[in-house]
């Protein structure tokens, strides 16, 4: 196994014998990425610089959790001085003035940042089909999706060509590629880690959280990442547990709750089959395993498309050719606006901007906007409710497996519904985390685990658990070819 393939803990244990570089990783992760330029998980990447601090690190100690590792971060997350685009041509040129705090906090940690990874133009996508730069493929097959929005994050890690990335979660665009793509993709409670510096889609939904080959690995980005953070207003101010210590305790006696709701039509046969084997490898743990109900569950896809739409409209409209990015040349202001987002913004973008204006519009906001708003307060008290009873609930992460490229893109509601299972987190605020369960077909099936409000610790120990029964976690994509 190449260096690049092992996993941030194996890595440490490494350095921390002297047993390898810095720079070795560097150079282990930059020739991975050269062979797998074809996969497209970058839109930008710095080489030059990132084989520097590596270097840098090889005759200093070790400071921080990631020393040495390297990192990639999803191209909606601000580094001072890098171009940061959200994989849109509206954006492209515009160099970040300062540094988001969880990029920051991995640089403190020892982390080099290796690149800005491809994703749905501004995390509106499940396929990673909408970005600006083209498609990133799935590694697992590369006629296939990754999912989305952050599917360059997942591929990258998938691949190699980084140990550890970050991504973001609006509604599953963390866990859904990590589903796809065979990883442990993690969305922490909203508020548990600080959105300074990620650009808005949906300000009440979005939130940061890691990818990564396995739960201690995960475990670990979440840990630098976490914390509060004073330039955010939605940052709460609470403890951060030690998750890799915590995660390693047993889960005889757990309570695991699973839905009815998610195992109903449109779930494919083979994902169903292999998210019940976990099941009863859970129930095998001492888990015991509940039966419940989160009847609003029906709503949540409705739901989500207003209230993401409508935030994305109001943050979207500070893109006008006066502030940011690209300008196109026009007579007035009015012009301006229109020729510069009409050429700026993709087709999804604007199917969404659209949307949300309209039920933000004067007439609509009480029958769409508002109905949405209570509907999602019924979905969060669903959860309340189901955690009364239980500390875990257990569903599929995605209905069905990667498909083709293409196969969506035409029918907006198809694609809309691959995140069926994974949206209502986000509704609800609270954590969830996406684990391989198995393959369908050569492509990986991802199981969802979810907790209450800040009970990643009791997330990650379910998680952990489940992943030492199987070898899922120890399969890789890349297979030199």
């Amino acid at each position: 196994m190449e260096i690049c393939d092992k996993t941030i803990h194996e890595i440490k244990g490494m350095l921390a014998k002297k047993e390898i570089l810095p720079s070795e990783i560097m150079k282990s992760t930059l020739s991975r990425m050269e062979k797998t330029v074809k996969f497209a998980s970058f839109i930008k990447t710095f080489p030059e610089e990132a084989l520097k601090y590596a270097e840098e690190q090889d005759s200093a100690p070790l400071k921080g959790a990631l020393s040495g590792i390297p990192v990639a971060i999803k191209d909606n997350m601000c580094i001072e001085g890098k171009e940061t685009t959200c994989a849109s041509h509206i954006l492209r040129g515009f160099v970040a003035p300062y540094t988001a705090t969880v990029v920051q906090r991995l640089l403190n940690e020892g982390a080099i940042v290796i690149g800005k990874t491809n994703m749905d133009e501004f995390a509106m996508g499940s396929s990673t089909e909408t970005s600006f730069f083209g498609n990133t493929l799935n590694p697992w097959n590369k006629d296939m999706v990754p999912g989305g929005s952050s599917g360059g994050s997942a591929t990258s890690v998938s691949l190699g060509e980084a140990i550890g990335s970050l991504g973001s979660d609006t509604g599953g665009s963390i866990r859904q590629p990590a589903s796809l793509c065979g990883l442990v993709g993690l969305k922490p409670t909203y508020g548990r880690v600080s959105r300074y510096g990620l650009v808005a889609f949906a300000s009440s939904l979005d939130q940061i959280g890691p990818f990564a080959k396995d739960v201690e690995d995960a475990a670990i980005l979440l840990k630098a990442i976490s914390g509060y953070d004073p330039k955010d207003s939605t940052s709460v101010n609470t403890g951060v547990p030690d998750y890799t210590g915590e995660m390693k305790k047993e889960i005889k006696g757990l309570k695991i709750g699973v839905p009815k709701e998610y195992f109903l039509k449109g779930i494919d046969k083979e994902v169903e089959a292999c998210v019940k084997k976990a099941i009863k490898e859970l129930e095998s743990c001492g888990a015991e395993i509940k039966d419940i109900s989160l009847p609003h569950t029906e709503y949540a896809v409705a739901t989500y498309y207003i209230v993401a739409t409508a935030e994305a409209s109001s943050n979207l409209a500070r893109y006008d050719g006066v502030h940011y990015g690209l300008r196109e040349k026009a007579g007035n202001i009015i012009d301006l606006y229109k020729k510069t987002r009409s050429a700026g913004f993709g087709d999804e973008v604007k199917r969404r901007i659209i949307l949300g204006t309209y039920v933000l519009s004067s007439g609509y906001y009480d029958a769409y906007y508002l109905k949405a708003q209570k509907a999602r307060t019924l979905i969060k008290e669903d959860f309340s409710k189901a955690f009364e009873k239980v500390d875990v609930i257990l569903t599929p992460t995605s209905p069905t497996t990667a498909w083709k490229i293409g196969e969506k893109t035409d029918d907006p509601l198809k694609m809309y519904l691959s995140d069926i299972y994974t949206i209502s987190a986000n509704l609800a605020g609270i954590p969830a985390v996406s684990v391989n369960c198995g393959f369908s077909g050569g492509l990986p099936v991802g199981l969802q685990l979810q907790a209450a409000h800040f009970n990643e610790a009791v997330l990650l120990r379910s998680a952990y658990a489940f992943e030492q029964m199987n070898d899922y976690h120890k399969k890789r994509a890349f297979s030199g070819k």
